[in-house]
C-alpha cells in the first residue's frame, strides 16, 4: 500500500492556486481518473483544457476533476468555478472525509492572499509564505527549516485594533483558513502554500507559486542553478492561450 499526496487549489484572489494546478497537470501529463461529486460549485463544463491535438480537445471537463500519476504517488484535485453560497464550510467538510477515507498521507493546499493587506514586515520580505497543520510539522518541520521558507504570520483578529487576540488571517484566501483550521482539529497532515498577489494577470503568480512548491517537492528536476530554467521547463497548457477571452473580432476596425 502506498502513501499518496494530494494536491489542490484553494479558490482565492487571482486564480493562483486554480493556475498552478493547471501546470503541474499539464506538465506530469497527469491522468485524468475522475470527478469529485459535489453540488457546493456553480455547475461548470468545457473542453478539454490540456487537449494537445484536436482528437482529444472534445473531451468534456466539469468544475471539479481528479488526476493522477501513480508513478509519483501524486493525485491532484482541480476545482474550476466558484462555490455556491453558504456552501463552502460543507464542501469542506466532505473534502476532509474524502481525504480520510482515501488514506491520502499528505495534503498540500496551493492559495493566494490579498497582496494589499500586507504589513510592514511582510512587505519587506518574499512574497511566499506557508502553514501546516500539527501533525503535517512533525513529519515535514526539519525539511521546511532547511529551505528558509517564512510562515504565515498572526495578526490581530480584528483589523486595525491592535490590542485583539492574534490569529492566522488570510483576506482573498477563499476556504484556505477554513480548511486549515479543520485539518488542524482533524489531525489531518495539511500544508499551506500561498502567495501575496494582485488581481492581473496572475501567471506569473501561478509560476513562482509551483517553484515554490518545487523547491520542497522536486517534482520537476531544475536542470541548472539558474531559477529561470526550471521556469521554461513548466507546460502552460493550451486552455490558457483563452485566458483573457478571444482576440478581438477585425471586424471592428
Amino acid at each position: 500500500f502506498f502513501k499518496v499526496l494530494l494536491i489542490l487549489p484553494a479558490v482565492s484572489v487571482g486564480n493562483v492556486g486554480q493556475l498552478a494546478i493547471d501546470l503541474i497537470i499539464s506538465t506530469l501529463n497527469m491522468s485524468k481518473i475522475g470527478y469529485f461529486y459535489t453540488d457546493c460549485l456553480v455547475p461548470m463544463v468545457g473542453n478539454n483544457p490540456y487537449a494537445t491535438a484536436e482528437a482529444n480537445s472534445t473531451e468534456l471537463s466539469i468544475n471539479t476533476e481528479v488526476y493522477s500519476l501513480p508513478s509519483r504517488k501524486l493525485v491532484a484535485l482541480q476545482l474550476r468555478s466558484i462555490f455556491i453560497k453558504y456552501k463552502s464550510k460543507p464542501f469542506c467538510e466532505k473534502l476532509l472525509s474524502w481525504v480520510r477515507s482515501s488514506n491520502f498521507a499528505r495534503v498540500i493546499l496551493l492559495s493566494s492572499s490579498h497582496s494589499y493587506h500586507r504589513n510592514d514586515l511582510q512587505l519587506r520580505s518574499t512574497p511566499f509564505r506557508y502553514l501546516l497543520t500539527p501533525s503535517m510539522q512533525k513529519s515535514v518541520q526539519n525539511k521546511i527549516k532547511s529551505l528558509n521558507w517564512e510562515e504565515m504570520e498572526k495578526s490581530p483578529c480584528i483589523p486595525e485594533i491592535n490590542d485583539s487576540e492574534f490569529c492566522i488571517r488570510i483576506p482573498g484566501g477563499g476556504i484556505t483558513k477554513a480548511l486549515y483550521d479543520e485539518s488542524c482539529s482533524k489531525e489531518i497532515q495539511m500544508a499551506v502554500l500561498l502567495k501575496f498577489v494582485s488581481e492581473g494577470d496572475n501567471i506569473p503568480d501561478a509560476l513562482g507559486l509551483v517553484e515554490y512548491l518545487n523547491e520542497w517537492l522536486q517534482i520537476i528536476k531544475p536542470c541548472s542553478d539558474d531559477p529561470t530554467a526550471s521556469t521554461l521547463r513548466w507546460k502552460i497548457p493550451s486552455s490558457w492561450r483563452l485566458l483573457f477571452g478571444s482576440g478581438l473580432p477585425p471586424a471592428l476596425f
